[in-house]
Order: C-alpha cells, then sequence, then structure tokens
C-alpha cells in the first residue's frame, strides 16, 4: 500500500486535498494511506492520520522523512501579507523547513543505497515572478519576486530542483495561481480580499475592497488547485524535461469583472455589500504581482482550471454554500 502525506494538510488547501484524494483516489495508485501534518486541525477535519507539530522544530520534519512516504505534498507555509510585515518569521517558516526536510529525505535515499526517491509535490506561488511583465507572462519569463514571500517561494523551488537533479527526490513545484472563493474566514495573506468580496457578500456580510476595480489578476478555485496536485502526484516528471517548476492554467480577470460575475449570481443587494476603502500597503504589494500568464507547458501535460469567474463563483456556492 502506497504512503501519501500532506504537509499543510490541515489548510484549506490541504483539505480540499484530503478530501478529493479520499472521494476520488488517483489513477494507478491502488489501496493508499493518507497521513496529515499541520500545527492544528478543525474539530471537522478531514482525515484518518492526522498529525499535529511543527516542521520548524527540526527533528520533526526528520522524523516524517523517516517514515519514507511515497508521495509527498509540501504545503506548509505562512501566507504572503505576514511574510512580508514579519521578515524573521517568513524566512524561518518558508524556506529553512524545506531545506531540513529535503535533507532528511536524502538521508533516507543514502539509508535504502538510492532505492528510495519519493514524489514530492511543493505548492508555490505566482509570487516568484516580478515586474515589469508583457501582456501574459509565457514559461519562459524569469522568476524575479518583488516580495518577501515570492523570495521564499522562489528558493524552494531551486531546492527542489537541485534535489531532484541529484536524483534524491522526484520533485516539482506548482505555480498556483490566487485560490478563490477560499471558505472561511478572511487569512493575513495580501490577496486575501480577492475571495472575501465574493465570500462575505454571498454569506449577507460587508466585505472591504482595498483596491481599484481595474485590477487584474490570475485566478483559480480551490476544487482546480486539488486537481493541479492530484495530478502532479501522476504525472511522468520524464515530460518536465528537467525543468521543475511549472505556471499553472488560471483565469485573468479585473476586480470589476469579479463583482459583475457576482453581481450575475446575486444581484445589486449583494453587490452593495462591497465597500470600497483602499489600503496602501496592500495596494502596494498587488502593484507587484503578475496579471495574465500563457502557461502553455501545464496545459499541454493535463492542468486544467475554470474559463470564466463565474465558474470559480459558482465552485464556491456548490461546494461551500451548498446551492448552486
Amino acid at each position: 500500500m502506497k504512503r501519501i502525506l500532506i504537509l499543510g494538510g490541515g489548510g484549506m488547501v490541504g483539505q480540499k486535498l484530503a478530501k478529493r484524494l479520499e472521494t476520488q483516489g488517483l489513477p494507478g495508485f491502488g489501496d493508499f494511506k493518507v497521513t496529515l501534518h499541520d500545527l492544528g486541525f478543525a474539530d471537522d477535519a478531514v482525515g484518518d492520520d492526522k498529525r499535529v507539530g511543527n516542521l520548524s522544530v527540526l527533528a520533526e520534519g526528520a522524523a516524517l522523512a523517516a517514515e519514507r512516504f511515497d508521495v509527498i505534498f509540501f504545503l506548509a507555509s505562512i501566507v504572503s501579507g505576514e511574510a512580508e510585515t514579519n521578515f524573521d518569521l517568513g524566512w524561518q517558516t518558508n524556506l529553512w523547513p524545506m531545506w531540513h526536510f529535503l535533507e532528511g529525505l536524502r538521508a533516507q535515499h543514502r539509508a535504502t543505497g538510492g532505492a528510495y526517491v519519493p514524489r514530492l509535490i511543493f505548492t508555490s506561488s505566482i509570487a516568484v515572478f516580478g515586474g515589469p511583465y508583457p501582456d501574459k507572462i509565457g514559461d519562459e519569463f524569469l522568476t524575479s519576486p518583488q516580495t518577501s514571500y515570492g523570495a521564499q517561494k522562489a528558493a524552494c523551488e531551486l531546492l527542489v530542483q537541485d534535489f531532484s537533479r541529484k536524483g534524491f527526490i522526484d520533485g516539482m513545484s506548482l505555480r498556483l495561481p490566487t485560490i478563490c472563493v477560499r471558505p472561511g474566514k478572511a487569512n493575513l495573506a495580501a490577496s486575501s480580499f480577492f475571495s472575501g468580496i465574493i465570500r462575505e457578500p454571498l454569506n449577507g456580510l460587508e466585505a472591504i475592497l482595498p483596491v481599484d476595480d481595474t485590477v487584474r489578476h490570475w485566478h483559480a478555485s480551490p476544487r482546480s488547485a486539488a486537481g493541479f496536485l492530484a495530478h502532479a502526484a501522476t504525472l511522468d516528471t520524464g515530460q518536465l524535461d528537467g525543468r521543475r517548476s511549472l505556471n499553472l492554467p488560471g483565469l485573468s480577470c479585473t476586480v470589476a469583472e469579479q463583482i459583475e460575475a457576482l453581481r450575475d449570481v446575486a444581484g445589486n443587494n449583494v453587490v452593495a455589500l462591497i465597500k470600497p476603502r483602499r489600503d496602501e500597503a496592500v495596494a502596494k504589494i498587488v502593484e507587484g504581482w503578475p496579471r495574465n500568464f500563457a502557461p502553455d507547458r501545464a496545459t499541454a501535460l493535463g492542468f486544467e482550471a475554470e474559463k470564466t469567474f463565474r465558474e470559480i463563483v459558482d465552485v464556491y456556492i456548490e461546494e461551500e454554500l451548498g446551492r448552486r
């Protein structure tokens, strides 16, 4: 039986992935067991084997590596806004646990005479890019992050690339679009408002819009995020030709287009709950983010996402509000 580990399994994407694995399985995997690891879990969290712990504790990462999981999803990190405002915490949380965990996997690789080579899938971010941008960012565009969070994600990508090149792991980094509409409460991510201006009004609450409605961004739903990760688990990484970081499919739209999709679904009274209130700190961070992509490599490899923002809104309503 294969064993799967989700680091950051108590978070929103980790839980969406765990639920997908539980209900849909993985093609060609047969029976498998999923272990989730995180700082904590909600009372209704999915998963039979849930471990509470902290990857920043070096011995903990080494102990997990010693269990020799077949597939590892590395989702654990702090979010963009927190990483930007707390420089030390950002690097201590988003980089060093990855280094020490990979070192633990390398030790297991050596202990088995090179037989142990786990698939490791890292959730990176479009924050690894920096301007000036072309109209659409292609697969050849360079990484030049303009935030600490983006720099931390880019550094982890390089580690995954090099440990894979050496044959210690079979890794890949998925540059996720901003995941929208996220269920639950707002978090400290600078991108949190993209979800908030849809989620809160649909739940009868006011939402603050901290940027101009002309801001354009790249989105995919939580359902697509779980699909990306599941697909990566079964992908033949030989098709990557040694380039193990992928820009993933998504949808480019403006905030105004998001709002119109909400209006189409729920009407003017719901849209009226969105209150523009510019936040210069958030606006400055968002200005440095990419807006549109041409993810040809990932599309050719079978990764898929929504085509319209209305579809993204419908996913939230279906999965979180229980109605279409």
